[in-house]
């Protein structure tokens, strides 16, 4: 992700309660995302065409097993196509990670994002409490091997 990029997404603003997921929203998250040294090489822009279209975040966290990010554009959300995204996001660390399994958490008001993990395979493996945003809030882990 090129430090313009991380920029632009930096500043997306998603409306209702679908806020929560704007970058600004937490000082400590931001940050990291703007900073490229904090950001490292895990983070990948996503396009369409010439457009930017989203974000993934790639983790190694056990051998074969990535925890993945994901961050669609505002004016996309809620338009279906979140399932293919979230499939290319697979592909991708499958080809460059060797990943056979998948983590990632998700707010559990959020879901939209729920039921396109679920259709994808992905099960609740826990619940807890994440301080983020200038609170604590209920998150999910979920797992697909």
């Amino acid at each position: 992700m090129l430090q313009k990029e991380a920029e632009e997404i930096a500043h997306w603003k998603y409306n209702g309660i679908y806020s929560f997921y704007d970058m600004t929203a937490d000082e400590e998250d931001y940050q990291e995302f703007i900073n490229e040294e904090a950001r490292g090489k895990r983070a990948f822009s996503v396009y369409e065409g010439e457009q930017l279209i989203g974000f993934y975040s790639i983790i190694p966290v056990e051998s074969e097993t990535v925890d993945l990010g994901l961050g669609l554009r505002p004016d996309m959300t809620g338009q279906g196509i979140g399932g293919p995204f979230l499939q290319k996001a697979l592909e991708y660390a499958q080809i460059h990670y060797g990943a056979r399994s998948f983590t990632l958490s998700v707010a559990t008001f959020n879901e939209r994002a729920i039921r396109v993990y679920e259709n994808a395979g992905f099960k609740v493996v826990q619940t807890f409490m994440q301080p983020t945003n200038g609170s604590e809030y209920e998150f999910v882990k979920m797992r697909k091997a």
